[in-house]
């Protein structure tokens, strides 16, 4: 008899998540990609030692590459491999993804970023966003925003 699957956590294999992000673009079109990683790199992500606050992706040579992703090593798995935390990780996307991307981005006031990492059965992947830039009011009526909702719950509590 076959064992039953586990159940995943309550985060639905979800790594990280850059909220800086959704802060300060409009993000319109998504896509999954998978991510070349080393395997010290997969025993950090297990561990949760990474950063993509400052990420972005780029198309160069008809390629999608990760740049500035920190992903933090670790002291016990990579004792035997000279760890370069911040280096260029390439994105797994199909042609026809790539340059759908590509044309989005030629637009003026288009960039690319990485808004998440996730877990999909073995494999990490990575949620890219093609995003507008916000203008500065756009970004404080996101907080008054936020504001008014923490607001109504307080309310709603009491």
């Amino acid at each position: 008899m076959a064992k039953k699957p586990k159940k995943s956590a309550g985060n639905g294999g979800t790594i990280v998540v850059n909220k800086k992000a959704r802060f300060d673009y409009h993000i319109d079109d998504r896509y999954e990609a998978g991510v070349m990683l080393a395997g010290w790199e997969v025993k950090s992500l297990r561990a949760g030692k990474i950063q993509l606050v400052d990420s972005y992706v780029i198309l160069k040579d008809g390629e999608a590459w990760l740049v500035g992703a920190q992903i933090t090593p670790l002291n016990t798995a990579s004792t035997h491999v000279v760890a370069d935390p911040r280096r260029d990780r390439k994105l797994l996307l199909n042609k026809r993804e790539l340059a759908k991307l590509l044309q989005t981005i030629e637009q003026q006031g288009h960039t690319c970023v990485c808004t998440s990492l996730y877990w999909k059965q073995h494999l990490v992947k990575a949620e890219i966003a093609t995003a507008r830039g916000k203008k500065d009011f756009d970004k404080r009526a996101t907080e008054k925003d936020r504001d008014w909702d923490r607001h109504k719950q307080r309310i709603m509590r009491h």
